[in-house]
């Protein structure tokens, strides 16, 4: 997107996410950036909400992942989805961004993990986070593995299943973790 400030226009490279949320084409608007300074350039990226700037931050610090590349996961996820994936480990979710590979994506989750821990302090993230950890020894954890198994990703499925009583059954779980899933489709 081109910013006006001053007369003056800026080319901002930016998600998916932020160029839906700035506004229209000619309207007034405030944008958070980051000035990415390399030998042979300068790039401007603008982001429309300060959560989704501390994330390209924090994106940007993992080694292998450039700028161009943190906002390509950024537009696919937005930061609440990006920790949730995270949390939940889900590599596959993180990959379905343009040029992240598995490697590169499992080396995000494994960066970032203990960071997006501190900084999502909501209840949900902590109980997803419970949730995927828990693995296949929990009625919780074979359900989110049959789930993914089914073609949902691991954070929404971990997502689903911490949204329920931990004391059902597993064949409950997933029966009514599916109900959940399919509402969001």
């Amino acid at each position: 997107m081109v910013i006006e400030c001053g007369g003056v226009g800026f080319k901002c490279y930016t998600s998916l996410v932020s160029a839906k949320k700035v506004g229209q084409t000619g309207s007034e608007v405030s944008v958070f950036t980051y000035l990415s300074v390399r030998e042979d350039a300068l790039d401007l990226f603008a982001f429309a909400s300060v959560d989704e700037l501390e994330f390209f931050k924090l994106l940007i610090n993992v080694s292998g992942v450039g700028p161009k590349a943190a906002v390509a996961v950024l537009s696919l996820l937005e930061p609440q989805q990006l920790v949730l994936a995270i949390a939940a480990g889900d590599v596959k979710a993180i990959t379905r961004a343009n040029g992240i590979g598995k490697k590169t994506a499992e080396r995000i989750v494994l960066e970032l993990k203990d960071k997006v821990a501190s900084l999502a302090a909501g209840e949900e993230i902590g109980t997803v986070m419970e949730v995927a950890a828990a693995g296949d020894s929990s009625a919780a954890g074979e359900a989110v593995e049959a789930l993914t198994s089914l073609g949902f990703t691991q954070s929404d499925s971990a997502k689903a299943v911490a949204a329920l009583d931990k004391s059902l059954s597993s064949d409950e779980l997933i029966r009514l973790a599916l109900r959940s899933l399919s509402k969001n489709l």
